[in-house]
Parts: structure tokens; C-alpha cells; sequence
């Protein structure tokens, strides 16, 4: 099967798009944030950042599909990234397609991840034709959960796990998973139709 390339989404207030090198200098200042980077072990230096850019940027060019960089057309040309990444590490979920996004502070709060989550999973689904997404983060991380309760995604705590990438005793190695199944489809469609985005 020939490979699905997105150039990005649009929804009522977003733009989804390929990343741009203007976009690199917000980016670190966004991942520099103490606020945006809690649940995770630690804030990036702008190398760091510049890192996971042109990791992202990779992950297009292997899959076809990656972590957008978000605009916000009339408010601001970078705000944070959000799409769908294949996991490096392995767990009892892996192989699998996250969804995930990181949105710099001001923009939180506005429904702009439901609204973008809600257009990357309907790409997965109907474009890319994936059975199921995951998301995952530390079970504190109340804001990004909302947004996968939002989705329509459940959590179980039998699937719970310890992230392989972070160290045994480390304060964040416990995660939460959360599933959204391609029959989720219909749903997703009424949602975005009912909302106007």
C-alpha cells in the first residue's frame, strides 16, 4: 500500500501544518516552560528542542504522517504541536499510534487540543484507516486527560504501565493509557459537526 502523506489539517480555528525553521525559536520557548513541561522529568534546553524538532520532522518522512505544528491563524503563527507518532519504546501496547500535543501556555484553556485531537483522530480513522489510538501521560496530569475523556477515549487501569524510557523510583515512571477504537468513527464526525469544529 502506497504511503499516506499529510501536509497538515485544518479545522475551524487551526491549522495543522508541516513544521517550518521559524518555527524552532518558539518551540524552545515553549519546551523551556516550567508550566507546559510538569509532567514530564525535565524542561529542554533550545539544543534539546531543536532535537525533538528534527525528530518530529523525521518521523514525516518515515510514517507520513507526524506531531503538526500548530498555527493559529489571526492569533499566533506557533502555539505548540499536536498529531499522531509512533512510539520509540516498547510496552504491552507497542507497536501502536499515539495521539498527543503540547500547546504552549496562553493557549490553553480555548479547546484548541480537543479540537485538534478531534481532526488528527479523525485522520487516523477514516484517512490512514488505524484501528485504534492510544494517549498516554502521568495519571496528575488532569488538563491532557480531560482532553482524552473529551475524544471519547477510555482508560483502564489494567493497562496502567511503568515508562520504559524512565528510570525505576523515578517520579513520573507511572503512566496511564487511554484507547479510542476506529468505531469511534461516527462519533467523532457528529462531535466535530455538532460543535462547528
Amino acid at each position: 500500500m502506497a504511503m499516506i502523506r499529510s501536509a497538515g489539517l485544518r479545522t475551524e480555528r487551526l491549522l495543522l501544518r508541516s513544521w517550518r525553521a521559524s518555527d524552532r525559536e518558539p518551540f524552545a520557548v515553549l519546551n523551556s516552560s516550567p508550566r507546559v513541561m510538569e509532567h514530564f522529568p525535565a524542561s529542554m534546553s533550545p539544543a534539546q528542542s531543536d532535537e525533538l524538532a528534527t525528530r518530529i520532522e523525521a518521523h514525516f518522512e518515515r510514517h507520513g504522517f507526524g506531531l503538526w505544528a500548530v498555527e493559529i491563524p489571526d492569533v499566533v503563527p506557533f502555539a505548540g504541536f499536536l498529531g499522531l507518532a509512533v512510539p520509540r519504546f516498547e510496552a504491552h501496547f507497542t507497536p501502536c499510534v499515539e495521539i498527543g500535543w503540547r500547546l504552549a501556555e496562553p493557549y490553553w484553556g480555548h479547546g484548541y487540543a480537543t479540537e485538534g485531537a478531534r481532526a488528527a483522530a479523525l485522520f487516523a480513522f477514516d484517512t490512514l484507516r488505524l484501528q485504534e489510538l492510544v494517549a498516554l501521560t502521568v495519571p496528575e496530569n488532569a488538563r491532557s486527560r480531560r482532553v482524552m475523556e473529551k475524544l471519547g477515549m477510555t482508560h483502564s487501569p489494567a493497562d496502567d504501565f511503568d515508562h520504559p524510557s524512565l528510570p525505576v523510583g523515578h517520579r513520573l515512571r507511572r503512566h496511564v493509557l487511554h484507547r479510542l477504537g476506529c468505531e469511534a468513527l461516527p462519533h467523532l464526525q457528529t462531535a466535530r459537526s455538532a460543535s462547528g469544529h
